[in-house]
């Protein structure tokens, strides 16, 4: 039986098609201080240089990040983060990439300007939860958004798959009461985010729970702590254990895949579709 459910995304001048083929969508951080890529990416050319390159490896978005959201992380004034962001978006229009843009903000002040500036996808780490009014803006753009679980006030000792249920249920009457349609709307389980280390394998190990909910779902572990203290390296030496989480992640049938390396996740993410749906007919 198929793991993956076909799902046509509405965005305001198209559709992202859903099923078998997984999208994997680029992480280009413009900050000094995330957790694996902070300071790489310092002017516009580089900026459009590497996400260039993930589109070449394989990337179908391009996800801009303008606030680290690792443990013990600064937050960042509106302000700063527009000063990061609105250049690097407006540069990657410029370069007309063949790839959907996406901008990784909670806050609403920054997914509207962004969205004027390029960005077609709001990619949201708190669920719609930490300022509702960017639920406003992504209905008023006609935007996409993706809803991640990070659930601060969380009842460790209920089940976990129970716990975010309950809470995608508050993100989904945000979206629902700002006039976000259900086919705008993909699901994050927030891998890292809030979880312990055993949480996160157990997530990983029922994350096809999580299908019967009806949206498509993203999958974001890329060289997170989750791999690396399990094989006790640094984040660049992340890569194999991130795509084994990953191709597990799409046998369970996860949709999106949010990563840093993207040559080997487009690689590893087509054996894994071959196995379970065949090889294209004209490699046969």
């Amino acid at each position: 039986m198929s793991p993956h459910k076909r799902f046509t995304v509405k965005r305001r001048d198209g559709v992202i098609a859903l099923g078998p083929k997984a999208l994997i969508m680029g992480i280009l951080n413009v900050t000094p201080d995330s957790f694996s890529d902070g300071g790489t990416h310092t002017t516009l050319a580089d900026t459009v240089a590497h996400a260039r390159q993930m589109v070449t490896q394989g990337a179908d978005i391009i996800d801009v990040g303008g606030e680290s959201t690792r443990p013990g992380a600064d937050a960042v004034a509106v302000q700063a983060e527009l000063d990061r962001v609105v250049p690097a978006l407006e540069a990657l229009a410029d370069a007309e990439l063949d790839a959907l843009v996406s901008i990784d903000t909670y806050k609403a002040l920054v997914a509207d300007q962004a969205l004027q500036s390029g960005a077609q996808i709001v990619n949201d780490v708190y669920g719609l939860q930490r300022d509702p009014e960017i639920a406003d803006v992504a209905a008023l753009h006609g935007a996409p958004v993706i809803i991640m679980h990070w659930d601060t006030k969380r009842d460790t000792g209920k089940d976990l798959i129970a716990e975010m249920r309950r809470y995608f249920e508050v993100s989904l009457e945000i979206a629902a009461k700002a006039g976000i349609e259900d086919e705008r709307i993909m699901l994050d389980p927030g891998f890292g985010f809030g979880k312990s280390f055993a949480e996160n394998y157990a997530l990983l190990r029922r994350l096809s729970e999580l299908n019967t909910m009806g949206y498509p779902l993203l999958a974001g572990t890329s060289r997170k702590s989750m791999i690396g203290k399990l094989l006790d390296v640094e984040p660049g030496a992340r890569v194999a254990g991130t795509v084994a989480s990953n191709v597990l992640a799409y046998q369970a049938g996860a949709h999106v895949f949010r990563v840093h390396d993207v040559a080997a996740h487009s690689d590893a993410l087509r054996v894994a579709e071959a196995t379970f749906y065949g090889p294209p007919k004209e490699i046969v």
